[in-house]
């Protein structure tokens, strides 16, 4: 009889003890609580949790990446928009990220939805398309302040997709082609200011040497008597005329 008792006793311990040993990965913590208050955090490797007493929530260190369910968004422009995006985090304190806060991904979920709205609907449109660099920033170092009582960092934030209606595209499209001519309309501008001003120093070469005139009146003629498909009637200037003569005299 006390064999029996003493097999089952030692049966009782043997289970205690392999119930009370728990091995953590290399990117695992274990939160122990001892009758429900905080004792330690533990981990890496083997370790012993006192069965009834003890209780091990396990916490994940690697980096979470986290998919932003796409918003709605009204920009500051009035702008209708859906928007989504994709975060990146991981827990730095165990410990905060237990008892700080109830399911911290769900938390940090939730948060950065509301912040996403709240942030891209203080801007334009155009800030939208153009300045994501600086949105992204924005976004991360707010999220990143209001995660960090959780013991949580928020590493990166990168928006993925930010779509217009049907009615919006074609508006920009017309907005894009109206710029569009008024740069060509610009830059034909220019160029005939440019041009005018060569023929004005053209002009003042030639007025102060006549002979550069009859020179350019010659070439001129040559030009022209290489088409011999019309008859064309070009005046003779006098000046040239009076040069040749005296020449001969």
């Amino acid at each position: 009889m006390l064999a029996y008792v003493g097999y089952i006793v030692a049966t009782f311990f043997i289970f205690l003890l392999i119930t009370a040993l728990r091995i953590l990965r290399e990117y695992e913590r274990g939160v122990i609580f001892t009758l429900g208050r905080f004792w330690k955090v533990k981990g890496p490797g083997l370790i012993i949790v006192v069965p009834i007493i003890q209780q091990m929530v396990r916490v994940d260190l690697r980096t979470v990446v986290m998919d932003v369910p796409e918003q709605d968004v009204i920009s500051r422009d009035n702008v209708s928009v859906k928007v989504n995006a994709v975060i990146y985090f991981r827990v730095l304190d165990p410990e905060k990220a237990v008892i700080q806060v109830q399911h911290y991904y769900e938390a940090t979920s939730q948060l950065a939805q509301t912040t996403l709205r709240s942030v891209l609907g203080q801007h334009e449109l155009d800030d939208m398309l153009a300045a994501r660099e600086q949105l992204n920033s924005d976004i991360q170092n707010i999220l990143d302040q209001q995660t960090d009582a959780w013991g949580i960092k928020v590493s990166n934030v990168e928006l993925k997709h930010v779509d217009l209606d049907e009615r919006m595209i074609r508006a920009m499209a017309k907005q894009a082609e109206a710029e569009r001519v008024r740069r060509a309309k610009v830059i034909h501008a220019e160029g005939e200011m440019q041009a005018s001003e060569k023929l004005r120093a053209a002009a003042n070469v030639l007025a102060e040497q006549p002979e550069s005139l009859q020179l350019r009146y010659l070439q001129t003629l040559t030009e022209i008597s290489s088409d011999k498909s019309n008859t064309i009637v070009f005046p003779l200037p006098m000046d040239l005329l009076q040069s040749i003569l005296e020449g001969r005299k």
